[in-house]
């Protein structure tokens, strides 16, 4: 075990914009930013430059094998995650992957129980979860003062696919996997129900949609967006909508929660409020004191000093090394939460495939 004193030597895999936000947020938990491997010797180079990364490795097997290296963080093509996260766990390393933690329900189980073996620290970040305001949401719930819960309205939308001609590598099945709208968003915006609700999705029936069957002169077997009814195990009903076709929606992770007593409201883009709806009235609530304990332990920053993404993502990764301390703090999504979204999604697929319910398993490990 790491001692909380000792500053933890974090190597990264993979550069770009997540590799960027994966070390924004080591370099504020007082990490040791001490090394990277990119796709080419010059882009390695170039990230390490770019991030204040102080090596850049010559392969991922140079960084992996390095005894120095405590945690790896694994930001590279879907495809790529399940490789690379069991070398690393097969060096010992503490792992943070990027979701989807694989692109099969096989692959991700087989990650959860090699690091459980291992004995070491895996997450998966799903960082909406760090909102002060989610964990006042979620709180609230526990409470009981939404009563029973009877109904769920969710989306997640974005619109950088949304002409013929946008193109990305998730876009392709070889690199993303075999969905890629519902892992790549789909997976957080159920993670958020779940968690915020503290219900499970029993069953679900999907529809899937590819508007763009071409890009960039390839053909696009993945979907652009996804149509899900569910059912929770308490028998609350749900309707969830992910689309990265949707105009103006930039990043819009969005869910209302209805119960017998109270509606909570929550909308990413503006993640300061809550709105809680009653037969009496309604009201808006921003982060203030006050609110849950939980809520108040992630609100690094006054009332009216607004709290974002990164700040989210700093807890995330603020947690993920505390628990690799041993200080666990509740609410830490683990490669059991990453094992979840990708069963969800293979369950999203096979509906969509059959046009039938497809009922999700209690536990997967």
């Amino acid at each position: 075990m790491v001692a909380a004193t000792v500053p933890l030597r974090v190597g990264f895999i993979g550069g770009g914009f997540m590799g960027a936000v994966h070390s924004r947020a080591a370099r504020a938990a007082r990490a040791s930013l001490a090394g990277i491997v990119s796709s080419s010797a010059e882009s390695s180079a170039a990230a390490a430059v770019a991030l204040g990364i102080d090596s850049a490795y010559a392969s991922t097997a140079d960084l992996i094998d390095d005894e120095s290296i405590d945690v790896v963080h694994i930001v590279t093509p879907n495809a790529t995650h399940f490789e690379l996260a069991l070398a690393a766990l097969g060096r010992g390393k503490h792992v943070v992957c990027e979701k989807p933690l694989t692109t099969s329900t096989a692959d991700a189980t087989r990650l959860v129980r090699v690091a459980a073996e291992a004995g070491v620290t895996a997450t998966v970040p799903f960082v909406y979860r760090f909102h002060p305001m989610v964990r006042e949401a979620r709180a609230r719930v526990a409470a009981g003062e939404t009563g029973t819960l009877v109904s769920i309205q969710g989306s997640y939308l974005q619109d950088w696919l949304l002409e013929a001609s946008d193109d990305n590598w998730r876009v392709a099945e070889a690199l993303g996997g075999p969905s890629r709208a519902f892992a790549d968003i789909g997976s957080h915006l159920c993670d958020m129900v779940e968690f915020v609700t503290g219900d499970r999705i029993a069953r679900l029936q999907a529809i899937t949609r590819t508007v763009f069957d071409e890009r960039s002169a390839r053909t696009v077997t993945t979907e652009d967006l996804a149509a899900v009814l569910v059912e929770m195990r308490s028998g609350a009903l749900g309707t969830l909508l992910v689309s990265q076709l949707a105009p103006g929606r930039k990043n819009r992770l969005h869910f209302e929660l209805n119960g017998t007593e109270e509606s909570i409201e929550f909308d990413q883009e503006n993640p300061e409020l809550l709105w809680l709806g009653r037969r009496t009235g309604s009201e808006s609530i921003t982060r203030q004191p006050g609110l849950s304990a939980d809520a108040q332990r992630l609100s690094v920053l006054p009332p009216g000093h607004p709290l974002g993404y990164q700040d989210a993502f700093n807890a995330f990764v603020a947690d993920t090394y505390a628990a690799i301390g041993g200080e666990l703090h509740d609410g830490l999504p683990t490669f059991d939460d990453g094992l979840r979204a990708v069963t969800l999604t293979d369950a999203v697929l096979e509906s969509a495939l059959t046009s039938g319910w497809i009922n999700t398993p209690e536990r997967q490990s």
